[in-house]
């Protein structure tokens, strides 16, 4: 539990809060409403498939070759899911994983796409990305999601009563985000999380709904909209969140990613066939049917412009759900390739 405290607009309790907010403000570039068009900014979201006839430690590795491969094409991040107990997904630790991705890789950020939160302790979940911070200064991301992540049997066996968690999440992460700014106290004692990094983790929050969008504008968080796996366009999520978005210490102004699917290939008819590849295995993975926007590089890059406009957002994750190893890391490759030619980037 912590104090009863307004946790909008909590000071900072040391200059190095202050330095690591602005720093992760500037490393996380967002739309600029001025007619203007910016260069896209692609990050990659990794559900770690296990892909039939692998193993979980193929699927292990094939996460770190897409982080490599990604920081080498331009990728701004890489985040990583948390499923429990699903065949198909390779993750139920991003915490984990991202501390060994971390290692094999210089500069691409690291995060989690996303941590669910109704599970855990905030201080457990402060410290792991504390130490994480304090492993990668300036590169880490802390994810906040609010999905069971699971079947029914499992979400029990990991944390009992989930609806009793998520009626207490606005409790959980205001307690977290107060671990994160060193004002947390516990029936009236301070309480730290350790390590304390230079540079803390930049908070967002994930969902598909105007709920978690709600929690993000409250608190003063990043918020990335998983418009691949909504039934909803979007436009009026992200219209509330920037509406009613309250600055904070964590940051001064809204900032939004969109998630997306892609399924891109050098031939329209490749992407095609792939296409109704994903439609007739849908949940044979341990995912559902997603919408994806799928063509050629150059066709995937101009539909992802028209989304820019659309939600005045130009930072996406992009989720690739081909499953096969090598057309997937080749459908990230070509994006960016595609991306580089569009916009006279240098590799």
């Amino acid at each position: 539990m912590t104090s009863k405290k307004e946790v909008i607009g909590l000071p900072r309790t040391r200059d190095r809060l202050s330095a690591s907010a602005s720093s992760a403000e500037r490393s996380a570039p967002n739309f600029s409403i001025t007619g203007k068009s910016l260069p896209l900014v692609l990050g990659v979201l990794d559900l770690v498939p296990r892909l039939p006839g692998n193993t979980d430690e193929e699927a292990l590795r094939q996460a770190v070759a897409l982080a490599q491969s990604a920081e080498k094409w331009g990728y701004a991040r890489y985040w990583t899911a948390e499923h429990h107990d699903m065949p198909g997904l390779a993750c139920s630790s991003p915490e984990v994983l991202l501390a060994h991705v971390g290692a094999k890789t210089e500069r691409i950020r690291l995060g989690s796409g996303a941590i669910l939160l109704p599970h855990y302790s905030p201080l457990k979940v402060a410290e792991w990305f504390r130490l994480l911070a304090a492993l990668y200064p300036g590169r880490v991301d802390l994810g906040l999601g609010r999905a069971p992540g699971g079947e029914a049997h499992t979400v029990m066996a990991l944390s009992g009563n989930f609806l009793a968690r998520i009626a207490e999440l606005p409790q959980t992460v205001a307690s977290l985000l107060e671990l994160l700014q060193d004002v947390y106290k516990y029936e009236g004692h301070a309480v730290t999380a350790r390590p304390q990094p230079q540079i803390e983790p930049m908070v967002w929050m994930l969902g598909t709904n105007k709920k978690s969008a709600e929690y993000a504008a409250k608190l003063g968080t990043g918020y990335v909209f998983g418009q691949f796996m909504s039934e909803h366009d979007g436009l009026d999520v992200l219209a509330s969140y920037r509406a009613d978005f309250a600055p904070s210490s964590l940051q001064s102004a809204p900032k939004t990613m969109l998630a997306v699917s892609i399924v891109c290939a050098a031939a329209e008819s490749e992407a095609a066939d792939w296409v109704r590849v994903l439609d007739e295995t849908a949940g044979q993975t341990g995912r559902g049917s997603f919408r994806s926007l799928s063509g050629t590089p150059h066709g995937v890059y101009e539909q992802l412009k028209d989304l820019q406009h659309q939600y005045a957002n130009n930072e996406f994750l992009i989720v690739c759900p081909i499953p096969d190893y090598a057309a997937r890391l080749e459908c990230y490759r070509l994006l960016a390739e595609a991306q580089r030619e569009r916009e006279g980037m240098q590799e």
